[in-house]
């Protein structure tokens, strides 16, 4: 720990360099001789570190300093980013674009994932705040935010340009509403940067070829965790962060369902994942190897987080289907194919598949709509993946009854 004369004492060098006080807090002495307090901390929820000023010497003393320190962690215990809540009060009552947009962020929050917020907030501060965040929303055209745009067009990320066009015109929307600016200019930029190409996940829908696909899955000769992980996805065929997420106390075996918490999906509502008796089966078997701790696919190197994203496609690679064949978010692509072809209820393969709902009554309502039939289906399509499976050559097609 530091003391009021090492810190007094402390010479510059030839480069900066840092006097550790504990809990994150250090002294960071420049080569011109100035002297910062500095608080280095995880935000909350997330792993993501960042790195909060707490003022400079001898203007702040070491005792404020740790005050300052000891203020900024009881922030952090509370879930609270001393760093966010710094840029709030530093724009608190401004009614510029970037506090307009962190305002209406903050507000949408709690009906987000955390993983949507934290990208959407990320896209504004690095390519909008720096540019227009300063300026009076009110006095925005639509020549400012098409500059922004093409910026970001120009670096090739024409998605995110696309992206934050929305994201502003939402900012704006809600400025027109809350009367702090009299309209939105976004819609007139409709067309100014170039479409994308749509981009589609490589997936296998070839009935004779998914069962090649399916033999392969049960011959991985890998980690039987990742084994199980590969023969789970054709049949719930959830997103892959979804599935390498999945929890233990999550899945009810006995009343064969999975119910996935709002703030894991990627519009933030709950989700059931009926499970098919194969399906079940696949777990059980798991159960011994993973169901005394948190996840159902853990990590290789630590069970106190889920398997890396790359994990299931790397399996695959390793099979042999390389990343223009078959990849993990391509057995959704695979289900809603042949399920239409097969004539289920398309509202209840949407339902299935957790496509996002523009209403957020429909959205709560349908948590657990088409319940009845989504279970017939998920049992019908783990049976018509078996037919596939043990008839090599031989299509064994499924029809629901129509009702």
């Amino acid at each position: 720990m530091l003391t009021p004369s090492g810190v007094r004492n402390a010479k510059p060098q030839a480069t900066a360099y840092k006097l550790a006080d504990g809990r994150g807090m250090y002294l960071l002495v420049k080569p011109n001789g100035s002297k910062w307090w500095r608080l280095d901390y995880r935000r909350p929820g997330t792993k993501k570190r960042n790195t909060l000023s707490l003022g400079t010497y001898p203007d702040v003393s070491l005792k404020q300093a740790r005050e300052r320190r000891e203020e900024a962690r009881r922030q952090i215990a509370e879930g609270i980013d001393p760093g966010d809540l710094r840029k709030a009060e530093a724009l608190s009552g401004a009614e510029t674009f970037e506090a307009i947009a962190r305002e209406w962020h903050a507000k949408h929050v709690p009906t987000w994932s955390k993983a949507h917020a934290e990208r959407l907030m990320g896209r504004l501060e690095k390519d909008v705040f720096p540019w227009i965040g300063r300026k009076p929303i009110g006095g925005l055209a639509a020549p400012d935010v098409l500059a922004v745009l093409r910026r970001i067009d120009a670096r090739g990320a024409r998605d995110t340009a696309h992206r934050v066009h929305q994201h502003c015109g939402q900012v704006f929307r809600y400025a027109v509403a809350t009367g702090r600016a009299s309209h939105d200019p976004t819609p007139a930029l409709r067309g100014a940067i170039p479409p994308t190409r749509a981009k589609h996940h490589a997936s296998i829908t070839d009935p004779d070829r998914i069962g090649e696909l399916l033999r392969a899955l049960d011959g991985y000769q890998g980690s039987p965790i990742t084994r199980a992980a590969l023969q789970l996805a054709p049949l719930v065929f959830v997103r892959p962060g979804e599935l390498r997420r999945a929890e233990w106390p999550e899945v009810d075996l006995d009343k064969a369902e999975w119910r996935i918490p709002g703030e894991k999906m990627k519009m933030g509502s709950p989700h059931i994942v009926p499970l098919s008796t194969q399906a079940v089966a696949v777990l059980r078997d798991l159960a011994p190897l993973t169901g005394t701790g948190r996840y159902l696919f853990p990590g290789l190197r630590t069970r106190s987080r889920p398997m890396s994203e790359n994990t299931v496609n790397a399996a695959l690679r390793r099979l042999g289907f390389d990343r223009d064949t078959m990849t993990g978010h391509g057995f959704r692509s695979m289900a809603s194919t042949l399920l239409n072809e097969q004539g289920w209820h398309r509202d209840a393969i949407e339902r299935q598949l957790a496509h996002a709902e523009r209403d957020a009554v429909r959205a709560a309502y349908n948590y657990a709509e088409h319940l009845p039939e989504r279970r017939k289906m998920m049992q019908a399509w783990a049976d018509y993946l078996d037919s596939l499976r043990d008839v090599p050559g031989k299509v064994v097609p499924i029809h629901r009854k129509a009702h």
